[in-house]
């Protein structure tokens, strides 16, 4: 959610985009990055925004030349649970009052579409921008929920790991691992608000993206039965004039294996992976700021905090 103060532009309602809408949210996200340091949409929006069957709600808003300067996905398909809104403004657009406009049009949306009363809505400040916690305060939004990106240097990061006896490392099979992963995907993050509750679309969507490399989606399995212990999904972010930067993204280990030290190795063998097989230098993650436990691990292995994306709630 960005926010900013009387602007010309006008907001269209869309349940689809056409790849030309689609390509200029893209573009308006580039840029908007760039300015801020911090991608203003994530994955999930992105996914949603090219995948032709997820229902969302797409708030447009334009010059009278025809230039996209501001944008909000609404994802409205669990209103029950709350309706998920991510907004962005052109940098040059700002201060006009296009934020608030483009997030007073959400919630009227998100009202509409809610059973009863008003609506519960989540909504990302990406890089905790402070005209984004100023409109949350305005719009009765309260802090509910920080999420961190560490990053760190791969030069000097650990040598493939020793296993635990019993235990055997090997790549992803697409098809053939795709339930497993998500049954112990499930237990892994149980307690999580999204990631405990990816389901077998979720699953496709990412292994059908360019990005994907069944290499890097290490599994850690016992070698007595083949069951799924643990697991390190790596990714590789390339975008064009920037350097490539490896992720650590989504790191999980069965509750059953807890404390046998499978978390720090699974870790250290995906850092290898994106170091020697990948040749990155740098690698960052996310991880909630309240999972202590996970944040004192990555402080651990070398990682320092580098920006804070910021989830606000109105109930």
């Amino acid at each position: 959610m960005r926010g900013d103060a009387v602007t010309t532009a006008r907001v269209d309602r869309n349940v689809r985009l056409d790849a030309t809408g689609i390509a200029d949210v893209l573009a308006l996200a580039r840029i908007a990055g760039d300015a801020d340091g911090a991608e203003p949409l994530d994955e999930a929006v992105l996914l949603r925004l090219r995948d032709p069957q997820a229902a969302a709600v797409h708030l447009t808003a334009r010059t009278p030349e025809g230039l996209l300067v501001g944008y909000a996905h609404l994802d409205v398909t669990a209103p029950a649970e709350g309706t998920g809104l991510d907004l962005v403004v052109h940098p040059a657009y700002r201060r006009r009052g296009l934020g608030r406009t483009l997030a007073t049009a959400a919630l009227s949306e998100a009202d509409a579409a809610a059973p009863v009363g008003r609506a519960a809505v989540r909504a990302w400040a990406h890089g905790d921008h402070p005209a984004a916690a100023a409109l949350a305060v305005d719009l009765a939004f309260v802090r509910a929920r920080v999420l961190w990106q560490m990053r760190r240097s791969l030069t000097g990061s650990p040598s493939a790991p020793q296993l635990p006896d019993g235990v055997a490392l090997r790549a992803f099979q697409p098809g053939s691992d795709d339930d497993a992963w998500l049954a112990l995907n499930a237990r892994a993050f149980a307690d999580h608000p999204e990631q405990g509750r990816w389901t077998a679309d979720d699953l496709r969507l990412r292994l059908a993206e360019p990005w994907f490399d069944p290499a890097g989606f290490l599994l850690a399995v016992e070698e007595s039965t083949g069951r799924l212990l643990g697991f390190h999904w790596t990714k590789v972010h390339q975008r064009a004039g920037s350097t490539p930067i490896g992720e650590v993204y989504v790191l999980g280990v069965d509750p059953t294996a807890h404390r046998g030290g499978l978390g720090r190795v699974l870790t250290a063998a995906g850092l290898a992976y994106l170091r020697e097989r990948r040749g990155l230098d740098r690698v960052m993650l996310y991880v909630d700021e309240s999972n202590t436990a996970a944040v004192a691990l990555y402080l651990r292995l070398g990682f320092a905090h580098w920006c804070a994306h910021v989830n606000y709630h109105r109930a």
